[in-house]
């Protein structure tokens, strides 16, 4: 299909001869992906499709409390300082971005007024700038107005390296100008394919300034607000106890009509998935859980006859295990894993093919996972316009053991393999969850069978997933060998998603652990792909881009991915939610209602 049929068929739409339907599944049919065809229509001037959740209640309040269960407990409430998806999570009840991605890839406004077009002056047709109109008369949770000074601040605040956020590759090259009290335009330094994500989504949260503005930079820790949130969201602050409860009561000045519904809201962390499935499915104390990584023949039983369901939808999840690039056991100047040192074997290109071949994906799929894990062997999985078709997974014991006695690696006395002194013992770390140590074990009955001794190392959730500069044992600090947990896809669009393989984005000392390139990799190719799609404006071109970019991942065995997951939720049959594959599952938390 050339410009101009594409261009006849989105004027088909505008005038209502042809569906929004029918053009995103031509589209898609076209290789495109329904995320991608309706931001065209959207640029184009066509209306979003209206969210799928209608809301029912008629008046603000009055639905008593409201109760989730987060099993990895929040930590802090700084969006910006969140490595974890329930710190992101635990924030999302109290700050707003502009707006955030709903099931469909299409862009809801929260803090904006309208989403940006072409047709409304909003996108520069060079794609060098977006400019934001701001909502007017919403107020911070202490009554201070929202203006687009906070924004300015937000920015500046991130884009600050002192201020170490995790959010800083979002911000850093990019200006933003206020045009009026109420309008902001964000500034490119060169025309960009993919404009949103400054001020959208969970890395879009925007800042109190007046509560901030003293905490910029080297104080950034210091903030109180941290800990206490005051943002402009459907719940205000009540009560925070770090690794415990998150609590809000209703924010009765929120800017969206008959919202929110709960009176209160209470965030519970801790315990493991299978007992918050139950709380919700079975027994019915809890209304909603996140990410219930439980085994699928366990939420099966549990939905008979229970008090809930399992809600499961697309996104672009991965359950992968890291190869440390660095050396977590040796020390220097205070930090372990420091880019100055080497991996004494996983920078051997042989025991990292090994370490791959011993990994039985479609065991974990069909004994753990079933319809909540697909196996796979891409990091990149979606949208399907993104997945490479060259890639392929093998479990072959005795193909590892080859690669390894090519390479030099002899099994001793012991049976364990070793090369120049150096053996293949290691560390093998995730989160304490009984699917992710049944795949632990899956992969230590292969790895000995090659003569790689793995000592299965489990650390608590709440401590693993937390931003803890202080806390050797979290993700980020990454001081085992190698690891496994899962990387959430937070757009439907995956320059964000491959950010964490940059140079640029080592997590060190320095940055206080906030860098997303956990592995430690460094790697100029990749390097360069990645510079390129930021300003590759052809579709097309950009697509194959990033596949290259997961294929280069991929060949180097930088990671291993396990299985591609679905977002589940467990969810009361009386609650009404929509998830969305692309968002924090807070993403429309002011449209919740519980069914009467």
């Amino acid at each position: 299909m050339d410009e101009r049929e594409l261009r006849t068929m989105i004027d088909e739409v505008k005038s209502g001869r042809l569906s929004r339907r029918r053009f995103v599944q031509t589209m898609i049919g076209l290789g495109l992906t329904a995320p991608l065809a309706s931001q065209m229509l959207t640029s184009a001037g066509v209306a979003q499709a209206q969210s799928k959740l209608a809301y029912k209640p008629t008046k603000r309040g009055g639905g008593g409390a409201l109760k989730v269960l987060w099993w990895q407990s929040a930590t802090l409430l700084n969006p910006h300082f969140a490595t974890g998806t329930k710190d992101q999570d635990g924030s999302r009840i109290f700050y707003e971005p502009l707006a955030s991605w709903d099931p469909d890839g299409n862009l809801a406004p929260n803090l904006a007024a309208e989403i940006p077009t072409v047709q409304n002056g909003g996108l520069a047709k060079d794609g060098k700038s977006v400019t934001w109109k701001l909502k007017k008369g919403v107020a911070w949770h202490d009554g201070k107005p929202f203006t687009a000074d906070d924004c300015v601040f937000t920015w500046e605040y991130i884009a600050d390296p002192a201020t170490a956020s995790v959010s800083i590759g979002t911000y850093k090259d990019i200006k933003v100008e206020k045009v009026d009290t109420h309008t902001i335009k964000v500034h490119f330094t060169k025309s960009v394919p993919f404009w949103a994500d400054a001020f959208v989504g969970v890395r879009g949260m925007i800042l109190p300034k007046h509560l901030f503005a003293a905490f910029k930079g080297d104080k950034s820790r210091e903030a109180p607000t941290n800990l206490k949130p005051v943002g402009t969201g459907p719940y205000r602050f009540v009560d925070f106890k770090p690794g415990d409860i998150v609590r809000g009561e209703l924010n009765p000045n929120y800017h969206m009509p008959n919202r929110p519904y709960f009176d209160t809201i209470e965030m519970k962390g801790g315990g493991d998935a299978t007992s918050a499935a139950r709380a919700v499915i079975q027994t019915g104390e809890f209304d909603y859980a996140w990410n219930m990584q439980v085994e699928d023949d366990i939420l099966k039983r549990m939905e008979q006859g229970g008090k809930g369901k399992s809600d499961i939808v697309a996104g672009g999840n991965i359950e992968h295990i890291q190869c440390n690039f660095t050396d977590p056991w040796t020390d220097v100047d205070g930090e372990r894993s420091s880019a100055k040192t080497k991996h004494p074997a996983l920078t051997d290109p042989a025991v990292r093919q090994a370490l791959n071949l011993l990994v039985d994906r479609a065991s974990v799929q069909e004994q753990i996972y079933g319809r909540t894990g697909i196996a796979t062997a891409n990091f990149l999985n979606a949208p399907p316009r993104f997945v490479s078709k060259s890639t392929k997974y093998e479990f072959n014991v005795e193909k590892a053991n080859q690669v390894l006695e090519a390479a030099g690696w002899k099994k001793g006395p012991d049976g364990i393999r070793a090369k120049d002194g150096k053996k293949l013992k290691w560390v093998y770390q995730t989160s304490t969850n009984p699917s992710r140590q049944k795949t632990q074990a899956i992969v230590k009955q292969a790895a000995a069978k090659a003569g790689i001794e793995m000592e299965l190392k489990s650390v608590v959730a709440s401590v693993y997933f937390s931003s803890d500069v202080a806390n050797p044992d979290t993700y980020s600090h990454f001081y085992t060998d190698i690891q496994m947990y899962t990387t959430t896809m937070t757009q439907p669009d995956p320059e964000l998603f491959m950010r964490q393989f940059l140079t640029e984005e080592v997590a060190s000392k320095d940055n206080k652990w906030q860098g997303r390139n956990i592995t430690r990799w460094r790697n100029e190719e990749f390097d360069k792909l990645f510079k390129a799609s930021e300003a590759e404006l052809d579709p097309v071109k950009r697509a194959a881009l990033f596949i290259k970019m997961n294929d280069l991942v991929i060949q180097h065995v930088v990671v291993i991915p396990v299985v591609f997951r679905p977002r589940v939720a467990a969810v009361s049959n009386r609650l009404h939610v929509e998830q969305s594959g692309w968002d924090s599952d807070f993403w429309n938390l002011h449209n919740w209602y519980r069914e009467a």
